[in-house]
């Protein structure tokens, strides 16, 4: 069985806790479903620093913050969302992550109708926790798995929104941040939390030099204030021989509006690209662990992605979200190819 049948659901949840780029992954499913049912409340659970990210959006109704913590920590986390969600009944749920911890929330909720993914796909057992299930289908860009969801219940996902942009307040803080620079910038990502996603600091400078010289942009270094961020930062711009700003903190709203102020982003596989992304910003993606047909930029930009994930050029390879050791063929030749592609065609 498949389609929602009867009249549309009132109250609707959402499970999807991490991390930013799954978080901007969610909008365009929540802003679909809007759209299809004006009249359905949505609550999304999910964890801190995406939360901070997504608060305030006009889709989301409220939402259930998972506070989480390791160890025996773990079950207070799981029972402070109980509380959260006690009394509440939701006639909808969409179980859009697939590990154990999102399941157990998903048991947790009171829904008539729990939807996930096939059991294939369902890690952990996530399965046994959803009364429905999308089919079975091969690997596809991630955007597209969550858009099953949306042909699941027969809503039409087109035109995909995500609905992210600065707040008044906020583009009043970028106005002041960028007017006090007075160049053009470029935002660079320096850091993710897989190191086998990230490119050296020698590149790095070298590229951000160059991007100065040839294109007069100055490069602002954001991301977060984690200590590997904050080490590269620090060396890059120490052996850089023009000038950056490092403007890493543990905002991610400050994030975005400092992303969306930039003529162009240069990053690897983690949550700003995808931000970026949403916002309509050219990002020149640094891919070689991770395969770009899967987590790329959506529909977007691809002709900016930096293809180490390819063994050699041309590559014909699936779908899929196997690793490849593929960052070494990530040159700074070919990122400054794909910086002056980007300021001929995007930023210029």
């Amino acid at each position: 069985m498949s389609g929602w049948e009867g009249p549309p659901p009132r109250d609707v949840c959402i499970v999807m806790l991490s991390a930013l780029g799954d978080a901007v992954h969610v909008l365009p499913v929540a802003n679909a479903m809007k759209r299809a049912w004006p009249g359905c409340r949505i609550t999304w659970i999910v964890q801190s620093v995406p939360y901070r990210l997504v608060a305030g959006h006009p889709a989301i109704d409220d939402f259930v913050v998972f506070e989480r913590r390791r160890g025996v920590g773990a079950w207070r986390s799981f029972a402070e969302a109980g509380r959260a969600l006690r009394g509440r009944r939701f006639d909808l749920l969409l179980g859009l992550q697939v590990y154990l911890k999102a399941g157990l929330l998903t048991g947790l909720a009171d829904a008539r109708v729990k939807l996930g993914f096939d059991r294939a796909r369902a890690r952990d057992l996530q399965w046994v926790f959803t009364n429905r299930r999308v089919p079975a289908r091969g690997p596809q860009h991630v955007q597209d798995q969550y858009f099953e969801f949306l042909e699941y219940l027969g809503i039409d996902a087109h035109p995909v929104e995500w609905g992210l942009r600065p707040t008044e307040a906020e583009a009043r803080a970028q106005r002041d941040f960028f007017g006090r620079l007075g160049r053009r910038t470029c935002a660079v990502v320096v850091g993710t939390s897989k190191p086998e996603k990230n490119w050296t600091v020698e590149q790095y400078t070298e590229t951000l030099d160059a991007i100065g010289e040839r294109h007069g942009l100055l490069p602002v270094i954001v991301g977060g204030p984690s200590s590997l961020e904050r080490e590269a930062a620090h060396r890059i711009r120490a052996t850089m021989e023009g000038d950056s700003v490092e403007a890493l903190a543990d905002d991610p709203r400050r994030l975005l509006w400092l992303l969306d102020g930039s003529a162009l982003v240069i990053s690897p596989d983690t949550g700003p690209l995808h931000v970026a992304r949403a916002l309509g910003k050219p990002v020149v993606g640094l891919y070689g662990y991770t395969n770009p047909k899967r987590t790329g930029p959506y529909r977007a930009f691809g002709d900016l992605v930096v293809d180490g994930y390819a063994q050699y050029d041309g590559e014909d390879y699936p779908v899929s979200g196997t690793y490849r050791d593929g960052m070494k063929r990530v040159t700074v030749e070919r990122v400054l190819e794909k910086v002056d592609l980007a300021m001929r065609r995007y930023a210029s």
